[in-house]
């Protein structure tokens, strides 16, 4: 009987290098990243989903708003996004292929606003995990299978105790990962209790 959260999955060799950079990922360094609060617990992973332009998947639209490269210019919905800096810890593709922008040690800029329990700024507990895909579209099983493997490595190295969505914790001004991403596929693939999962209780 599932009856609560992992803290830890004990696996070997170590997945994340001393710098908490994820070996699994292809990593590249985005600059818009700050220190965590000094004692803070990261217990907490977010899921956001993200296109640019949105529905259109593939290239480096994404890659290069986290990096603070995006031509404002290539296309109109980009100067919705002009001057903005942002960033996610990772980036799973339609594929499966994982992209890692922030130390999983640091604090990305991905949650925003945002509050989880009496808790407010995100940001400082949790890890941010960006879907290539959009709040209306389903996710596809190469996805769901990275996910499953980077949040089990992740608990090796921080006690989580939740997954949520950003809708979940900015609720009214967020609406992603959206009614597309499966709550009960990624319980049944990690083997957690529904506690973990806001959406699930």
């Amino acid at each position: 009987m599932k009856l609560r959260c992992p803290m830890g999955m004990g696996m070997a060799p170590k997945p994340f290098d001393a710098g908490g950079w994820w070996q699994g990922a292809r990593q590249t360094s985005s600059p818009n990243f700050g220190s965590r609060p000094k004692g803070i617990s990261v217990d907490l992973i977010v899921i956001h989903s993200i296109s640019l332009p949105p529905g259109r998947y593939g290239g480096d639209a994404v890659e290069h708003l986290f990096l603070n490269q995006l031509d404002w210019d290539a296309d109109p919905y980009f100067q919705s996004l002009r001057g903005l800096k942002v960033s996610s810890h990772f980036l799973i593709r339609r594929d499966g292929g994982v992209m890692q922008f922030v130390s999983a040690l640091d604090r990305a800029w991905h949650a925003g606003e945002s509050k989880h329990g009496h808790r407010l700024n995100c940001n400082d507990f949790s890890v941010g995990i960006e879907l290539e895909g959009t709040e209306h579209d389903s996710f596809t099983d190469a996805q769901y299978r990275s996910l499953t493997q980077l949040i089990q490595y992740l608990t090796d190295l921080f006690p989580i105790k939740h997954v949520a969505g950003h809708e979940h914790i900015a609720p009214g001004r967020k609406t992603d990962p959206g009614p597309g991403f499966s709550w009960r596929r990624l319980a049944s693939d990690l083997g957690w209790a529904n506690q973990c999962f806001p959406i699930l209780r």
